[in-house]
């Protein structure tokens, strides 16, 4: 199984190291054609969606499941996605947050160890999505010190 792993830090968060075509849109651009699979072409690469994996680390409003709503909203938004369910869960004594956004695209998901100050987040896109217009919205929500940006492209050959 080929897979893209690469590795982002802070500078240049939510632009990829690779050259695209002017009027391709910020990560993802759709195949179009007469299918209706969805699947897009990333750096060249035609696969099924684009999985991020992202590490907020030294990040803040962790344990507030409002606030992490409202994040997961403005994600959605900014990606160009369509929201169909968010479920989160709350858990005690340590107030961490585990849940997902149900996505038309596929999904968001998040859990939250408020205690470490770190979050593991997964943002796994397809379509016209732009999983990469998240990451700048979750900067932004969660003030972290550090984020780690792993990307896999799924679903290549499929």
């Amino acid at each position: 199984m080929r897979q893209h792993a690469l590795l982002r830090s802070d500078k240049g968060l939510g632009i990829p190291g690779t050259a695209r075509k002017k009027n391709e849109p910020a990560s993802v651009s759709a195949i179009v054609d007469d299918r209706k699979d969805h699947f897009v072409v990333r750096n060249g690469v035609r696969c099924a969606g684009v999985h991020l994996i992202v590490d907020l680390y030294d990040a803040k409003h962790l344990d507030d499941i409002d606030h992490i709503d409202e994040a997961l909203r403005r994600c959605v938004a900014a990606a160009g996605a369509t929201l169909l369910h968010i479920h989160l869960h709350h858990f005690e004594p340590n107030g961490g947050v585990s849940g997902v956004a149900v996505l038309a695209e596929s999904h968001i998901s998040i859990h939250t160890w408020p205690e470490a100050h770190y979050a593991a987040i997964d943002i796994f896109m397809c379509g016209r999505a732009n999983p990469d217009a998240c990451v700048p919205v979750l900067r932004e929500a969660f003030k972290p010190k550090r984020v780690a940006v792993g990307e896999h492209l799924r679903g290549q050959g499929a």
